[in-house]
């Protein structure tokens, strides 16, 4: 059985964390041929893109001063976690030319005066590439034979895009399958940085936040994985916020459809893209928990048994949104209207997480996120009002509440019942979408209901008795 583990840094962020996870993956190497795929320790990307921000604003002392933190945090670390001394000297050694490159990349940044997207990547790649040191030496250090690779060792390729880069997967499984299987004729367990590739030219490249998922479903698709787990510092799939809703329950089972709904709207934020290499290859993947490992987490597969057919499957949202009205005469039975106000937005780099457009096509809604609705407004400001637009209407601190769940489809009522609940609650909605595919019914209310609507709709499905 082949077997890829991705570690969120959550997972890896303290000596007897990483001792943890090298200990669990000595015992799963006796049953599986395993790969690691480790994200960044925890707080070390968010200090590396404050030093990209730090280098813009000329700021050298404190781009070396975050430098130093990332590198004693690593010291510790690696002291702390290996035993053995000739393992904890090659891994120190082995860290140090890292810090040394680290440093180096700074004054070179600082020189040129500006941070490119390829310098960016390069840059925040580099929080992977101490990670995957200090679990593969701790695999060592367990007694069994461990490498560390980035990405681009591993053999990702991806287009040149930087910072959000796509995989060209048919040379990617050429070259990670290749790579992967002489490791395991070896015996040897490949511990690989997520989040990064490299282009044709050998240039280091990022998929974007959230992205060593999908590396981790990239290299289980090369590779043929009859698994893919995914482990972080949570249970799994819960059906709603156990933040706000004290019973939510865990779910055992869901498909990819509703995995994919739920992980832009969920608590754990899941890539977008992770679940495409997995759907043609049908593998199935955990959402597991590292600090739980007698919980099998939730599984994901092509499709749920009938008794997780649920109607609903989870409450989820997402808060801190802006509603913008968008309305206009003009705009009745013109072609090509929302086209233009959506080539507007897109230009600008902003994402539009709802829409909603009445028949009479008079008006337009949508929502965005509330740090990009200002750029939003002013561009749509600058570009369309007075030709197209006639008035702009801004709510701000609105959230998104979704349902989700594959059961309602078809199913009568289902709105009804929704809407009945939030209405008993006294709650004011002001904008519905749900997608032709039943999948997702979502709506808007003001940040300050969220957590009452997200309640009532667990308790009007009766969520809590999900088994």
């Amino acid at each position: 059985m082949r077997l890829v583990i991705k570690y969120g840094g959550t997972s890896i962020s303290t000596a007897k964390d990483i001792q943890a996870v090298a200990k669990h993956i000595n015992t799963l190497s006796k049953k599986y041929q395993i790969l690691v795929v480790c994200s960044a320790t925890s707080k070390t990307t968010d200090d590396l893109i404050e030093i990209s921000e730090s280098i813009k604003k000329e700021n050298k002392s404190k781009a070396e001063r975050l430098a130093s933190k990332i590198i004693n945090r690593h010291k510790q670390l690696a002291k702390q976690t290996i035993k053995k001394s000739d393992v904890r000297k090659k891994l120190l050694e082995k860290l140090d030319q890292d810090f040394t490159e680290l440093l180096a990349l700074i004054d070179g940044m600082v020189l040129l005066g500006e941070v490119t997207p390829r310098s960016m990547d390069y840059l925040i790649s580099l929080g992977e590439r101490l990670s995957i040191k200090l679990v593969s030496s701790a695999i060592n250090d367990s007694g069994k034979k461990s490498i560390p690779l980035t990405g681009k060792e591993v053999g990702i390729v991806t287009d040149s895009k930087f910072g959000e880069s796509k995989p060209l997967l048919d040379t990617t499984r050429l070259r990670v399958s290749k790579t992967v299987d002489t490791l395991f004729l070896q015996k040897t367990i490949p511990v690989v940085g997520g989040f990064a590739g490299a282009d044709q030219h050998g240039h280091v490249t990022t998929f974007g936040r959230g992205g060593s998922d999908y590396s981790a479903t990239i290299i289980g698709s090369c590779i043929k994985a009859d698994e893919i787990w995914l482990m972080s510092d949570v249970d799994g799939l819960m059906t709603a916020d156990p933040k706000i809703v004290k019973n939510a329950k865990l779910l055992k089972e869901v498909s990819y459809v509703e995995a994919i709904e739920m992980a832009l709207f969920g608590a754990k934020q899941i890539h977008p893209r992770t679940f495409e290499p997995l759907l043609t290859k049908k593998i199935p993947m955990k959402i597991r928990n590292s600090f739980n490992i007698k919980n099998e987490g939730t599984i994901v597969t092509t499709s749920t048994s009938l008794s997780a057919k649920n109607t609903v499957k989870c409450v989820s949202n997402v808060q801190n949104n802006g509603l913008i009205d968008i309305r206009g005469g003009s705009m009745v039975g013109t072609p090509g209207t929302a086209a233009k106000i959506f080539t507007t937005l897109a230009k600008a780099e902003i994402n539009v997480m709802m829409i909603s457009q009445n028949p009479s096509e008079s008006s337009i809604t949508i929502v965005v996120k509330n740090t990009d609705l200002d750029k939003a407004v002013s561009t749509l400001e600058i570009e369309l009002l007075g030709k197209i637009i006639k008035k702009l209407e801004v709510t701000t601190d609105v959230s998104i509440i979704a349902l989700i769940g594959s059961g309602m489809r078809g199913t009568v009522g289902v709105a009804s019942k929704v809407f009945g609940a939030i209405e008993k609650n006294k709650v004011n909605v002001s904008m519905i979408t749900q997608g032709s595919s039943e999948l997702n019914l979502a709506f808007v209310v003001k940040n300050s209901d969220t957590n009452t609507a997200v309640r009532a709709l667990h308790d009007a499905f009766a969520l809590d008795k999900i088994h």
